[in-house]
């Protein structure tokens, strides 16, 4: 293994800012994988340390096949995560929206280009990433739909979902859009949390990335099979909106399964405690993501389902 500084950032307020990296193996750019970019983003990094103790372990039992080159960057952002603040905490920019990033831009602009500079090349390229709203997911593979992807790679992952995203316009600032951009084969990984450490799906992913290097021949590396995943369209999960605001009280959690018509949450008055409506489930199926928030307005993403075939 090899510690090293991928870039490096003079501040007149703080100590230099720093992106690190851990490489293992030698050869050609089989993977790099990148955690936390955001600063609440502390499962993210938590996965990622992890998977630098797994891959030391790994490399000194001679698991790591010849001819492979690994790096991992757990936490791109620690300022962010020093201060608590998600993006930027100069101008809340944020980081995971400046790809492929400028090297004489803003200061987020360079971060960015620093990183990608350092991640550009990969065969593989596995970001560990969070939602733009607060919530809890049922772990899963993401893909950009660029018509550079190939899904059935996502597979080998094991998790119990592929989920195939129609990229936006502002998805093609994102490390995983222009990842593939370059030719790379790129994937965001979901776990539970993103500010609070969930250790059983974090050991889950730990899994699925040891799982998916060992079957693209990057590791030899014994592991159970995981899921037969099924891959979804971002655009035909059924978004369930808050009805009221007030204080959000969910009744289910990712994975549970739902009737249509079944109370899955409900808003509360935040002065009196009284059920202010019920929120219903708008098809039968499973929870994909339920929001994590205690004070909501109106018409917010209370769940995101994962239609049942013949609802």
């Amino acid at each position: 293994m090899k510690r090293e500084i991928l870039f490096r950032l003079d501040t007149p307020y703080r100590q230099p800012f720093a992106i690190e990296g851990f490489r293992f193996g030698s050869g050609e750019k089989a993977c790099a994988i990148v955690g936390g970019i955001r600063g609440n983003e502390v499962q993210q990094m938590y996965v990622c340390a992890r998977l630098v103790k797994a891959f030391s372990a790994l490399e000194e039992q001679g698991a790591l096949l010849p001819g492979n080159e690994i790096l991992v960057i757990p936490c791109v952002n620690r300022f962010s995560m020093n201060v608590g603040s998600r993006f930027w905490p100069m101008d809340q920019t944020d980081i995971n929206r400046m790809f492929p990033g400028y090297d004489q831009g803003e200061t987020t602009q360079r971060i960015a280009a620093a990183l990608f500079e350092a991640v550009k090349g990969y065969r593989y390229g596995i970001h560990f990433a969070s939602f733009y709203l607060p919530g809890d997911f049922v772990p899963h593979v993401r893909i950009m739909d660029t018509g550079y992807q190939t899904s059935s790679l996502g597979s080998l992952f094991g998790l119990p979902y592929v989920v195939m995203r129609t990229p936006k316009p502002i998805d093609t600032t994102t490390l995983n859009y222009n990842w593939q951009i370059w030719e790379s084969n790129a994937f965001s990984l979901y776990t539970r949390e993103t500010d609070r450490i969930d250790e059983a799906s974090a050991g889950q992913a730990v899994s699925a990335v040891l799982r998916y290097l060992s079957r693209v021949g990057v590791l030899k590396y014994t592991c159970h099979s995981g899921f037969m995943p099924s891959v979804i369209n971002e655009n035909d999960l059924a978004t369930v909106l808050t009805p009221a605001g007030g204080i959000f009280r969910a009744r289910k959690a990712p994975g549970d399964e739902v009737s249509y018509g079944e109370v899955i949450g409900e808003i509360l008055d935040p002065f009196t405690a009284d059920r202010l409506a019920p929120v219903t489930a708008t098809t039968s199926g499973l929870v994909f993501f339920a929001m994590d928030k205690p004070l909501v307005l109106e018409h917010e993403v209370a769940f995101k389902l994962i239609r049942r075939l013949h609802a």
